[in-house]
């Protein structure tokens, strides 16, 4: 118990810190550009296929539903819902949590391995304001822009299947995909990246930097970082979720 709450204690004021470091200089924008390369651009085809299928998938699913109730024009509108306030936002933050949150700890974690993070401290560069921030800000504004593109691309997905397929025309499909969406479903789907972006990034730097015992323990440290974000975002994902349906 002790050293989980020691754990606890030390990821609380890493994150702290690099949260405080958005609000004041220097920024290191080279390298959150980079980061912006690395964790954005990087990311963006898995993003794609994941969002494409899951609304191929779900369109498949749902129109064997409503045809039960001979409502399968409905079709588009249980997609667009589902992915824009749950799947879309989910999924991208687990994929964005395997690839991203895994990378900066195994880079980070070879960098603590090595000596280099205590090498940059006597230099005098603080590596939280160097490493952690710009990765942090980085995520912070790449994953709500992937989980757009993931929504879109999703329902997508679901008109290819529901043409083809289903049968459906175009004007039913995305007419129904558009009309039930409100304002209140768009803020919910934009709030979950919002956040999520901080799970990912913060556990996989701290996991990162508190990485001890060479090779293997830069492992066992990249391991944790994945499993570490995507329970939190499982989580996090039901407390959202209640307050927008409590709301």
């Amino acid at each position: 118990m002790k050293k989980i709450v020691l754990t606890v204690q030390e990821f609380m004021l890493l994150s702290g810190r690099a949260i405080t470091n958005l609000f004041r200089g220097p920024h290191y924008w080279a390298d959150v550009m980079l980061q912006m390369d690395i964790i954005g651009i990087g990311s963006l085809p898995i993003v794609v296929l994941t969002g494409f299928f899951s609304g191929a998938v779900l369109a498949l699913q749902m129109s064997d539903t409503l045809s039960t109730f001979g409502a399968t024009a409905q079709t588009g509108t249980m997609v667009s819902l589902s992915l824009v306030k749950e799947m879309g936002p989910v999924l991208t933050s687990l994929m964005m949590a395997g690839r991203n949150s895994a990378g900066m700890a195994s880079e980070l974690g070879s960098m603590a391995v090595t000596e280099q993070i205590d090498a940059m401290r006597a230099l005098g560069t603080d590596p939280v304001k160097k490493l952690v921030t710009p990765r942090l800000l980085a995520t912070v504004v790449t994953m709500p822009l992937l989980t757009i593109i993931s929504d879109f691309v999703g329902i997508f997905g679901g008109f290819v299947v529901s043409f083809f397929f289903i049968k459906l025309s175009a004007a039913q499909y995305w007419a129904s995909s558009y009309r039930k969406l409100d304002f209140g479903d768009v803020a919910e789907g934009l709030t979950k990246p919002f956040v999520f972006a901080f799970v990912v990034a913060l556990v996989g730097c701290y996991c990162g930097v508190s990485t001890r015992g060479g090779t293997q323990g830069v492992g066992r440290s990249t391991t944790q970082a994945v499993v570490a974000a995507s329970i939190l975002i499982i989580f996090l994902d039901f407390l959202i979720a209640k307050a927008f349906v409590g709301g």
